[in-house]
């Protein structure tokens, strides 16, 4: 056995040597050799997590402001009778509110993932590209102009604000020597989401009965959100979450640096454009659908990466699942600790998200990504 020096991390690992079929001696090293091993270890943790998913999904299905008994919830499922007002609640309130808390935490968790990838900042969220201040600044614009009061109103504006904001600041982020680098795109989203804010103040100041509408978008919530909703904004969801898993090879390969991903044959900025577009379509769907909701895509990325380690093979289908886990699992309890009211989950998700990151600063020394 020899000690050998292998890894990022310099750590030394062990080499067996082997006999292979022409009896020539070969080193093994012991860290492919556990390889299966661990694979499997976190096949089994993405399966728990799945099961957390079912559990959470659930119970926001069973449990809510009103208390039904869970036989009748069963009833409602699988033997539907819409004259039972109970039956009506499952069906047209729990349900929609349900599958579009998935749609928008999955897409949450995705979106933040890929940021910190593709700027290499474990800081990054969907706020960092002026994307939920360009979807405010679109409702704010339909209420106040086209007179729209319904939330499937808000999700287009919402969408289209979001996704001008987007090309706004990819197309500054691209002016100069060697394109859209990660810290021209955080410099030009930054700058653009303090100009969107402004303008949504100015508009908000000129017009209460605008701000009346607008303040119970902008808390984030679920509340409402019925079968139109999830419809109109479940197809641009599983487009940005197909674009944003097929982007888990190009993000690990931009984790070694432009150059060396250049040099490995990765058009760069190709790579970013599918990474961005994928980010624009989903925040600006799930933004638009739920309002701005913190703190789900700044720390689920870090808690998938913490269990998984770096490769984004892993991180992006763990923050699928995540995601909604802790969304879906928030509003559930926005849902119990008021009753007979409710907070609004953008409330939960930043009392529950804010200590969590704190504690994980703390642990973990989050470096450049």
């Amino acid at each position: 056995m020899v000690g050998v020096q292998t890894g990022e991390a310099g750590q030394t690992g062990e080499v067996r040597l082997r006999t292979n079929g022409d009896g020539v001696a070969v080193a093994v090293p012991a860290a492919t050799r556990r390889r299966p091993a661990a694979t499997s270890t976190k096949v089994v943790g993405f399966l728990v997590s799945c099961g957390l998913l079912v559990v959470a999904t659930f119970a926001s299905i069973a449990y809510g402001t009103k208390s039904i008994p869970f036989g009748t919830v069963w009833d409602a499922l699988w033997h539907y009778d819409a004259s039972n007002n109970e039956h009506l609640i499952v069906r047209t309130l729990r349900i929609p509110r349900t599958v579009v808390g998935l749609g928008v935490g999955g897409a949450l968790g995705l979106a933040g993932a890929v940021m910190q990838g593709v700027t290499r900042n474990p800081l990054a969220d969907p706020a960092i590209l002026g994307i939920e201040a360009g979807a405010a600044l679109g409702v704010v614009v339909g209420i106040y102009s086209f007179g729209v009061g319904t939330l499937t109103g808000y999700v287009w504006f919402g969408f289209v604000g979001a996704a001008v904001a987007s090309v706004v600041v990819y197309t500054l982020g691209s002016i100069g020597r060697g394109g859209a680098t990660p810290v021209k795109l955080a410099l030009a989203g930054g700058a653009l989401a303090a100009l969107l804010q402004s303008l949504t103040s100015a508009i908000l100041l000129l017009d209460v009965e605008t701000l009346d509408q607008y303040r119970f978008w902008a808390v984030g919530s679920l509340a409402g959100r019925d079968a139109d909703v999830a419809v109109d904004v479940l197809p641009f969801l599983v487009v940005g979450m197909v674009l944003a898993l097929v982007s888990a090879k190009a993000l690990n390969t931009l984790a070694l640096g432009d150059d060396m991903a250049t040099s490995l044959g990765l058009p760069v900025q190709s790579a970013r454009a599918i990474c961005a577009l994928a980010v624009v379509i989903l925040c600006g769907a799930a933004t638009a659908a739920a309002g701005p909701i913190a703190f789900v895509g700044l720390t689920v990325p870090h808690v998938a990466r913490a269990i998984v380690g770096p490769d984004y093979r892993w991180i992006l289908p763990w923050s699928l699942v995540l995601g909604p886990t802790l969304l879906v699992g928030a509003d559930v309890i926005a849902r119990l600790v008021a009753r007979p009211g409710e907070l609004q989950v953008g409330i939960v998700t930043a009392l529950l998200g804010a200590p969590f990151f704190i504690a994980l600063v703390r642990r973990r020394k989050l470096a450049e990504l």
